[in-house]
């Protein structure tokens, strides 16, 4: 999924801060948070006895917001992670950008990335990933009556991409040299684009282009294999014990079925 510049890092960081919100019963971090000594108080979080997750919300079926709390397949998986280790949850929303980037996580401001983030090399670089947790392959989705049929009919035309994603390299290094890729902070802005035909396609994620051919207006006419899988990121060091622990809990939920019951929940075609 889902290269930077310094005013959109600056903008995750303060997002951080002013836009956080608790999710699935999670603690705030007031007076009453659990004492260093509770549970998880040998994994360096930055709130004893909560883990505290980063998120770029909405981004659906991942992570998104319904009824006032923050669900989706990523939420619900570490949700389900978060009560294994004995500990509340707290999620806050922040930039894609910034999460990719490391910023937020070096920052400090959460212990791990939950955000439909595919596993690169070069994100390896400044961030320490889980064992992968969904694989995933990019799409092309346009308007219902649209000509195009493949990323060729791109050309002359307006592709728009999330940026900081592989979506935006896939784009990058594939679309016809007279195509314009235009750049979106997130899906809530991108999607919009291509309804007000701002843009002429969408390439990203297939399960999140899969979510705008609901209403039958718009469709999916390709599909490319990537072999990308999704993980959760930290702080690239000093976090190898949550690093472990996150791992080992996230084997202990497929192992007992818990993943598929959630992974069912949001990608079953039953």
């Amino acid at each position: 999924m889902r290269i930077h510049s310094t005013f959109t890092k600056a903008l995750a960081v303060s997002a951080v801060a002013l836009m956080s919100l608790t999710a699935c019963g999670g603690s705030d971090g007031g007076a009453d948070a659990p004492a260093a000594t509770g549970a998880g108080s040998d994994l360096g979080l930055v709130q004893a006895g909560t883990l505290t997750v980063c998120s770029d919300i909405p981004y659906k079926p991942f992570e998104y917001e319904e009824n006032g709390k923050y669900v989706g397949f990523d939420m619900d998986l570490v949700g389900a992670i978060a009560k294994a280790m004995d500990l509340k949850l707290e999620v806050k929303d922040v930039g894609f950008d910034g999460l990719q980037s490391g910023v937020v996580l070096a920052s400090g401001q959460c212990d791990m990335g939950a955000s439909a983030m595919t596993i690169t090399d070069d994100r390896k670089k400044h961030l320490g990933f889980t064992d992968g947790y969904y694989d995933s392959e990019q799409s092309l989705l346009v308007p219902k009556d649209s000509d195009i049929k493949s990323i060729d009919d791109l050309a002359g035309k307006t592709v728009g991409v999330q940026q900081g994603t592989t979506g935006k390299k896939y784009a990058t290094e594939h679309v016809p040299s007279d195509t314009k890729i235009q750049d979106y902070p997130s899906d809530a802005e991108l999607f919009p684009a291509l309804q007000s035909k701002g843009v002429d396609a969408v390439l990203q994620d297939l399960p999140v282009n899969l979510e705008h051919t609901q209403d039958g207006k718009f469709k999916i006419v390709a599909k490319y294999k990537t072999d990308e899988q999704y993980g959760f990121a930290v702080k690239k060091d000093g976090t190898e014990a949550l690093l472990k622990e996150l791992d080992a809990k996230l084997a202990e939920l497929k192992d007992n079925g818990q993943y598929q019951e959630i992974y069912d929940k949001y990608f079953s075609t039953k």
